[in-house]
């Protein structure tokens, strides 16, 4: 009997452009698969995330299961690769255009709306806030040189949540000229580190730069990380006098995340391009 065809997606995710943004594989299983199939395909797409979508059983249409893999292991939240889902199943007429879509996850359920016709086709998640407490100085102290040697600067501050290590620095330039050593990197126990200042210029149409280092997992850049923005909304908002802030991660792609508080939750917002379909044949 011949294995069904599956169809995945890939789609840049945090930007209105091709080419830009993160890139992220989306696949619609009519089933369940075993994890070892999961991971193969993900290793075998080699992007950020892959995200593998599962209607649940008896559910309302726009409920789907949802889990992400990188190329090397499942992860508990990530952000563009649930962007991207949510793309896919408007654009591929899965759900109506109007209907929220809510996907079952690691890190509970997760709602994806458009508000409205008229803001550009931005896509809004609601997302568990992931603060970041900022370390006493012993601990910080005990970290200072292991990030000095990995990044080549020195940090601000230095903060943890349950995934990651925030380190905030001086400038928006010394987060843009960041050269890692990516395997003193992967040597700190954290999933990646999140590095972040503030804008250097308040017209440039954000107020916080960032970007990720995550080769523990076998992300050794990642282009835009929304999960790291459940982070660096509370971590700015407050500092900045702000519940709606922008945040723009300066990788080489580079991608905008609309960044909105509300208390435990937060809203993050993009916009994602389809740049490729095609069929899983294996």
């Amino acid at each position: 009997m011949t294995e069904p065809r599956i169809p995945i997606v890939q789609v840049d995710s945090f930007t209105d452009r091709p080419f830009r943004g993160n890139p992220a594989a989306v696949c619609l299983l009519p089933e369940s698969r075993d994890d070892a199939w999961l991971q193969g395909v993900a290793a075998e797409m080699n992007l950020s995330e892959t995200a593998f979508l599962t209607p649940r059983a008896a559910a309302e249409e726009g409920d789907y299961a949802l889990r992400w893999f990188t190329p090397a292991t499942e992860v508990d939240l990530c952000g563009h690769a649930t962007l991207a889902s949510a793309h896919v199943l408007w654009e591929a007429g899965h759900v109506a255009p109007g209907r929220p879509i809510r996907f079952e996850t690691r890190s509970g359920s997760l709602v994806c709306e458009r508000r409205d016709a008229e803001d550009g086709g931005v896509i809004w998640m609601d997302f568990p806030a992931q603060p970041a407490r900022e370390l006493p100085a012993e601990q910080a102290a005990a970290l200072s040189a292991a990030v000095a040697e990995a990044l080549a600067v020195v940090a601000v501050r230095l903060a943890r949540n349950r995934f990651d290590l925030l380190i905030e620095l001086s400038s928006e330039a010394a987060v843009r000229d960041l050269q890692p050593d990516l395997a003193r990197v992967a040597a700190i126990d954290a999933r990646g580190l999140i590095v972040t200042a503030a804008a250097a210029d308040p017209a440039a149409g954000y107020e916080f730069v960032s970007r990720f280092f995550g080769p523990r997992v076998g992300v050794p850049e990642d282009p835009v990380t929304g999960s790291a923005h459940c982070c660096l909304g509370p971590w700015w908002g407050p500092r900045l006098g702000r519940d709606r802030l922008t945040g723009y991660q300066a990788s080489r792609r580079g991608g905008i995340v609309h960044v909105e508080l509300a208390g435990e939750r937060v809203h993050l917002g993009g916009r994602a391009v389809t740049v490729l379909t095609g069929e899983l044949l294996a």
